[in-house]
């Protein structure tokens, strides 16, 4: 089986575990178990994997808790995981007694309360506070009685338990990033509104993460401030392998549900503790990381125009993010505030790719003042329009907005990409093929009618700074081609049959009239 149907069936396998064991639970509420057991089964192994130095002759899940070289090992174990596990809390021992363990919910409680204590008083200890806080054992989701709760989560550690990862490598590791991605894809794309709130489809996070990392061949740390499950900071590691981020990533998320995803993604996909900082705050009010800045890559797919405290908030004025445009992004619509902000956590060799509302490219009033400060200080490098119906909970045709503090020259590139889509059941897909057209004109700068277009400074300015790519990229024309003279020639044809039939009829009339 080749690794691509392994991956298949593995998708395939895990979706209808989780779609059979769930039961009448709403899939939006349940999957907070199958991420969570997914998650607990990866760390687990990762786990014994470092404990055993990769050496199969340690069966680390057959010693006892109390073995004095486990005690040993724990501190050192923590300090490089940031976390520790003990023999009998390790995932493959909870999942091979879950159906005979009448006290399976409150064991399982418990464990997690000890792997997440475990960092207390670490360098780890942030990174993995909370991790659990969502797969509630006690939850009336799972059943009214203790016996159906128990029986519900024995059968999602047992469907994960079943799950052919292979032996624990980088190959396997990836299949586990994969397996969750496929996971939060699924719930999202089945949640409407809410699930298009914290995942970015993959093929979008790929066209976002090469943007902002384009001609880069090392960047200091990559940052996100509405980071949601994480995925477009791992596509920027998936992209980007053999690019060194030499510092990490950053991610602000304001939801507690969804920042717990973002966190355990990162371990999922192999980023150590010491390697991700996710932290969870309003990032418009309440911004982490303003001592880490500059970032030299800045990927967000932030809430499309959610309301925020704005000039409610008289300090905001003054706030170093949003002063220099001299005027602060409507209350009712917070979208450009998040891209301040991104512009002011850019450092001056890089480039944010933000997807936006479409709205704010036209409308008047503080947006338009806010794009004027944009264009006139030369931060847009590009605006590129998107297909409808490429994310989830909404069919709006969404733009990403380039910014760089390095362009060349002073023009602003418009890409209309609105019609690169693949048409698929629910939504419409970006394909690789798209990607790669889409980037290489992005890197040309060439002009490409009816695609790309190059766009003076002042010809922009005099389109009362509208960044709309529709008022620049003329559209195809796709309407048949008329030939007005053919068309003319036919009709007289037609016509003159018509007259001779009224004629021919009248004859007959007059004749039968006459009889």
């Amino acid at each position: 089986m080749t690794s691509q149907q392994q991956r298949a069936a593995l998708q395939s396998q895990i979706w209808k575990i989780a779609n059979e064991v769930r039961g009448a639970v709403d899939g939006w509420d349940f999957k907070q178990y199958v991420l969570g057991t997914l998650f607990y089964r990866f760390i687990s192994e990762n786990f014994v994997d470092y404990i055993s130095g990769g050496d199969t002759s340690v069966n680390y899940a057959a010693m006892a808790d109390d073995d004095e070289n486990i005690e040993a090992a724990k501190d050192d174990a923590i300090k490089t995981k940031g976390y520790f596990i003990y023999p009998s809390q390790l995932f493959v021992n909870v999942a091979a007694n879950a159906n005979t363990n009448e006290s399976l919910n409150t064991d399982l409680a418990n464990i997690f309360k000890a792997i997440e204590a475990s960092a207390s008083g670490y360098p780890s200890e942030l990174d993995i506070k909370g991790l659990f806080a969502d797969f509630d054992t006690t939850s009336n989701r799972l059943g009214n009685t203790v016996k159906d709760k128990n029986s519900r989560l024995a059968a999602v550690l047992k469907g994960v338990a079943e799950l052919d990862f292979g032996d624990f490598d980088a190959s396997h590791i990836d299949l586990f990033g994969d397996a969750y991605e496929f996971l939060i894809s699924n719930y999202a794309a089945n949640a409407g509104k809410s699930g298009g709130e914290f995942f970015t489809p993959q093929q979008v996070s790929k066209l976002i993460a090469q943007l902002a990392m384009h001609g880069q061949t090392s960047i200091n740390k990559i940052y996100d401030p509405a980071c949601g499950s994480g995925s477009l900071l791992l596509q920027a590691k998936k992209q980007f392998d053999a690019h060194l981020i030499e510092d990490g990533f950053y991610g602000q998320e304001i939801n507690h549900t969804t920042y717990n995803l973002a966190r355990m993604n990162m371990f999922l996909h192999n980023v150590n503790y010491d390697k991700f900082h996710i932290q969870l705050g309003n990032t418009l009010e309440e911004p982490h990381f303003a001592d880490e800045r500059p970032f030299d890559a800045i990927v967000s797919n932030p809430p499309y125009s959610v309301k925020w405290i704005g000039s409610d908030d008289p300090t905001l004025i003054n706030d170093e993010r949003f002063a220099p445009a001299g005027v602060l992004a409507p209350k009712s619509k917070a979208d450009f505030a998040f891209v301040l902000h991104a512009l002011n956590y850019l450092s001056a060799k890089g480039r944010a790719a933000i997807v936006c509302f479409p709205g704010i490219f036209y409308r008047g009033g503080a947006e338009q003042k806010i794009r004027q400060y944009l264009v006139d200080n030369n931060y847009v490098e590009s605006v590129i329009s998107l297909a409808p119906n490429l994310f989830y909970g909404t069919t709006i045709a969404v733009n990403i907005l380039v910014l760089s503090k390095h362009k060349s020259d002073t023009t602003t590139q418009f890409i209309d990409a609105s019609g690169l889509f693949k048409k698929e059941t629910n939504n419409n897909a970006l394909l690789d093929a798209h990607i790669e057209q889409i980037m290489a004109v992005f890197d040309s700068k060439a002009n490409v009618d009816h695609f790309a277009l190059c766009v003076p400074f002042e010809k922009v300015a005099a389109n009362d700074y509208n960044l709309s790519v529709s008022s620049y990229v003329e559209a195809k024309d796709t309407r048949e081609v008329v030939n007005i003279v053919k068309l003319n020639a036919e009709l007289k044809t037609t016509v003159a049959r018509i007259d001779k039939l009224r004629n021919d009829i009248d004859a007959i009339v007059a004749e039968i009239e006459g009889a």
